[in-house]
Order: C-alpha cells, then sequence, then structure tokens
C-alpha cells in the first residue's frame, strides 16, 4: 500500500540543514600542522560546504561523480565531507599511507574527477600524478613559499571565496544514490571499492548515536582518532553532525602528548582510535599520573584489532576510563557490534566485567549476524568458533566495478567478513582471528588474537603479535614476535612461563622472535603477512630433532 508517510529520502542534505537550524553555534575545532588552534561554528561550516559545493559544480562536478580527498583530519576535511554528497557526487578518501602504485590504482579504478589535497601531500601525489587522470587538483593550505610548484593547483580557501553560496541549489535524488567510497587494504589482493549510499550514512549514524551504541548527543564533544581517510573516520563526523555534538581534529599530531593535550583542552567526551593509539596513550598517563585532567571523557572506542584486555584494565583501574571495544569492516559503514557492558554485569565482580570488556560486543541495531562452520551454523555457545557473517541496511551487497560472483558473499544475501569468532547465548562476539591468521596445528585451531592480547598483559611487552609457520610434523605452529618496553628485560621462557597458566601446553609458540618493531598496515594493524615472510623457515628442522 502507497501513501502513509511521506516520501521523505535519507539523504546527507538533510543533515546539514539540521546542524544549521538546530546546532549553529557548536564548535568545530582543528589542530593546524604548526600546532595553532582553529575554531569555528558549524553555521560558519555550512557557509564553507555550500561554497565548495558550488565550486565543484562550476569546475564541472556532476551527480554521480567521485571527489577524492587526501587529506588529514579536519575542518576542510569535514567541509568535503558534507558538500561533496549534498551535490550528488561521491565522496572518495584516499588512504595518504598507501604505496603511490596503489594510490594510482583505486583513483583510476573509481575514475576519481578530482582531488583535494593537503599541502603538507603534494610530495606524496607527485608520486604518482602522471599515473592518473585527475582534471582538478585543489589544494588545502597556503603554499610555504607564496606559490605552489605546479602552476594548476587551485587554492582551497581562494576557491571558496570567490564561490556565492547563494547559488547553492539542493538537488533532488534517491537515498540509494551513492555518497561516499572507501577501499578495503587490499592485504589479499587489489584494493576493493565499497559504495556506501546515503541510506546507508544516515542509518549507520542513527544506530551509531545511540544510547546503547556511543549515546552522542549535543552535549558532547567528539575528537576521532582514526584517520579521516580510515572507512570515514569510522563514520563519527558524519553522526556528530547529525546529533550537533563538537567535534576536534587532531591534524597531523598523533604523538601521545598530542593527543592528550587536546583530550584535556576542549574536554572531549567521546574518541575514537586503534589499540596502538591508546597503548601509547596509556604509557603516557601512567608515566605522568595526575598530569593530565580527562573527567570529562567517558568513552575511549577502540577497534581495527582487539585491545589487550591488560590496556582494557590499566585504563579503568589505574584513571578510571572505560575502553568500548568495538567491531566492524569497511564493508560496513562499517559499524558492525560495540561492547557496552550490560546491566546484568553492572555488579558482577570486576574480573568477570573486564572479560566481558574484552570481547567485541553484540550487533548495532538492524545488523544481523551469524557464524558458519564447516558443518554449518555455528550454535551461540561462547565456544563453538566459526566465520562471522552479516547483514543489514549498511552492510554492502556487493564490490564497486566488480561483476559477476564474488564468494564473499552468499547465496542467501550475507556477507562472509573473513573473522573467525564465538558468539554467546546473549550475542555478543568474541574475535578469536582473522580466517588467514589461524593456526591449524596438528588438525586444531589456535587463536593468534588469544596470544597476542595475552602477552601484552606481560608488564615487560609494548606489543606482540603472533603468526602461522610451516612445521613438519604438526603443519603449522605459532610463533611470536615480540617487542620489550624501553629499559625492560625478558626472555623467552619468562614469557612461556607468563602463557602456560592461561592456555593449554599445545597452544603455547615454539618459538618467540624480539624485534625493535611490528610491521603494520597503512591503518596501524600488524602486517602479519611480513612477518609470515620473514620466520617461515623458522621450524625447518628434521624430525629427529622434534
Amino acid at each position: 500500500m502507497r501513501g502513509l508517510m511521506m516520501d521523505y529520502p535519507l539523504v546527507l542534505p538533510a543533515i546539514v540543514r539540521r546542524v544549521e537550524t538546530l546546532f549553529p553555534n557548536r564548535k568545530v575545532v582543528s589542530r593546524r600542522p604548526d600546532r595553532t588552534i582553529c575554531r569555528v561554528t558549524y553555521r560558519q561550516v555550512v557557509d564553507r560546504v555550500r561554497r565548495l559545493a558550488v565550486a565543484l559544480q562550476d569546475l564541472g562536478v556532476k551527480p554521480g561523480d567521485r571527489v577524492a580527498t587526501l587529506a588529514w583530519a579536519s575542518q576542510e576535511h569535514l567541509e568535503a565531507y558534507l558538500a561533496i554528497p549534498s551535490l550528488g557526487g561521491v565522496l572518495h578518501t584516499l588512504n595518504l599511507r598507501l604505496h603511490p602504485d596503489d594510490l594510482s590504482y583505486i583513483v583510476n579504478d573509481a575514475a576519481d574527477r578530482v582531488l583535494l589535497i593537503d599541502e603538507s601531500l603534494l610530495p606524496v601525489y607527485e608520486k604518482f600524478r602522471d599515473k592518473v587522470n585527475v582534471e582538478h587538483v585543489i589544494v588545502i593550505g597556503p603554499a610555504k613559499d607564496g606559490h605552489y610548484d605546479t602552476p594548476d593547483l587551485l587554492n582551497y580557501d581562494e576557491l571558496l571565496a570567490a564561490s556565492d553560496p547563494s547559488r547553492y541549489v539542493e538537488p533532488s535524488f534517491d537515498e540509494n544514490t551513492a555518497a561516499a567510497m572507501c577501499y578495503t587494504s587490499g592485504t589479499t589482493g587489489r584494493p576493493k571499492g565499497v559504495l556506501y549510499s546515503h541510506r546507508a550514512v544516515i542509518l549507520h549514524s542513527f544506530g551509531q548515536g545511540l544510547v546503547d551504541m556511543l549515546g552522542i548527543g549535543e552535549r558532547d564533544t567528539v575528537m576521532p582518532i582514526v584517520p579521516m581517510f580510515h572507512v570515514n573516520a569510522w563514520g563519527l563526523p558524519f553522526t556528530a553532525t547529525l546529533f550537533g555534538a563538537g567535534q576536534v581534529f587532531p591534524g597531523t599530531h598523533l604523538d601521545a602528548k598530542s593527543v592528550l593535550e587536546l583530550l584535556v583542552r576542549e574536554r572531549v567526551t567521546v574518541t575514537a582510535g586503534v589499540p596502538t593509539v591508546w597503548l601509547g596513550v596509556l604509557n603516557e598517563l601512567d608515566q605522568h599520573p595526575g598530569e593530565y585532567d580527562l573527567s570529562a571523557l567517558r568513552t575511549i572506542l577502540i577497534g581495527g584489532s582487539a585491545a589487550p584486555p591488560a590496556m582494557i584494565r590499566g585504563y579503568k583501574e589505574r584513571h578510571g576510563l572505560d575502553i568500548v571495544h568495538a567491531w566492524g569492516m569497511t564493508e560496513m559503514t562499517p559499524l558492525g557490534t560495540l561492547c557496552n557492558l550490560p546491566s546484568s554485569l553492572r555488579e558482577a565482580p570486576a574480573d568477570e566485567q573486564f572479560r566481558y570488556r574484552s570481547k567485541q560486543g553484540t550487533p548495532s541495531p538492524f545488523v544481523e549476524i551469524r557464524a558458519r562452520t564447516e558443518d554449518g551454523h555455528a550454535p551461540w555457545d561462547g565456544v563453538t568458533m566459526g566465520e562471522l557473517e552479516v547483514r543489514g541496511p549498511w552492510v554492502a551487497a556487493q564490490y564497486y566495478n566488480v561483476n559477476g560472483s564474488d564468494d564473499r558473499f552468499t547465496a542467501d544475501g550475507w556477507f562472509r567478513t573473513g573473522d573467525i569468532v564465538t558468539i554467546d547465548p546473549t550475542g555478543c562476539i568474541e574475535l578469536t582471528d582473522r580466517a588467514k591468521d589461524l593456526v591449524k596445528s596438528g588438525g586444531e585451531w589456535i587463536s593468534s588474537v588469544a596470544l597476542e592480547t595475552a602477552l601484552m598483559g606481560h608488564p615487560c611487552v609494548a606489543e606482540a603479535a603472533v603468526v602461522a609457520v610451516p612445521h613438519p610434523k604438526w603443519d603449522e605452529r605459532p610463533l611470536a614476535v615480540v617487542v620489550l618496553k624501553p629499559g625492560s628485560n625478558a626472555t623467552k621462557d619468562d614469557l612461556i612461563a607468563f602463557l602456560a597458566p592461561q592456555f593449554a601446553k599445545w597452544w603455547l609458540p615454539d618459538a618467540i622472535e624480539f624485534a625493535r618493531e611490528i610491521p603494520r598496515t597503512s591503518v596501524g594493524k600488524f602486517k602479519k603477512s611480513v612477518l609470515r615472510d620473514q620466520y617461515r623457515d623458522r621450524y625447518k628442522q628434521s624430525s629427529a630433532d622434534l
């Protein structure tokens, strides 16, 4: 039956109108490369959003065209987040830490017409500019000596100053129109593009902001430490704008001291980043107890990889701060699950609460989950491991520019995540590994994540990664690569003894290698493929020696 409700499209221009009307004086704060702080209101941001939309239209950008960004977290990047979809274009955030060959492939695959780039990143662009066909390059920030090396570059602020915001006319388009796109990390092949519809972004923002999720409102100040190129900063800029929360962008200064200075100065209430960021921040807090006033901070969101339980406990017990685990993927816009402590555990012993908080949580509203084993669907018993499959209104149905069947999507419409999990009777998932990172030793599965997080609970260990290494007798065995804290000393025997009470004997690594650092992907995750290659011959020995 038709005509029951208004045909009101869920599109991003509605967010822009809302924040301008209801929250015009809330602040957007950016730290510039020279460490100065810039403060503007949403009213000013919206004016510049419309100027940018008009300027891009004057450059020939049409609905459906892709506009790329190669930029740090800033007010200008937020303006691009809102302006490009508001003219019907597609926001395409580029990962500034990728190899130039990957960047050129992604730009060409997406057919980006315009590039918005920070002045400091022009040397990155120079490495692949001859391999792409971008029509216009707009530079955010003044040239260091008053002019750019290449005369065809446009200046962002000059472009906006010459643009008339009254010429902006909100286009009419369907909520299923593409609003943004990101590419996967490409760890198992070429990066793949994922398109996000306006409807998906709006629903994801609603879901993320709900009380039992992040509970974001006008009273909040949100500071994503996760880069704005990483799945649209986990959707937080869109969510904060929808609910009128203040926003803080740290720019290029992501060291622990700089992060803490902003958290304190701006009275941030919600922040988010990968575990490596928060390990550094915890170390700074431990070294300077009482120096940083974080009394306003109510939520530290962690995703990207599993947070060590020792870190979760350290934040709470030593600094009174709650870590909230999240899980998601590029293909999910990206939030899938969140681990807020349920009411049934509010009065539980601390150890039980910490065990729960170390899991990845329950699914967001409208995200459905299941785990599949070789024999069918895994029971929700908190024990049986299976590959997590998901479906929902902000989950991708296919990859961009990929035709035909794709084994990442099941015949009945679910997305295969590649993550191995257990699901307990309450629907709480616990990430045990990526499918490609599980260790299969003598026919039995070993979770590299469980070993890593346990190792990082040792007082001498700063970081630890565990990989599967070929073994002549057991097919594979776990090998640990460990980075010790400065000034600390621990041996292999010390670490094995530390692990022994927590795991079956056959789970324990046969070798522990000590390293100065662990290689990382462009978004800060451990790059285990490098470690597997580096140590693949570690267990090669005759069967007589085994």
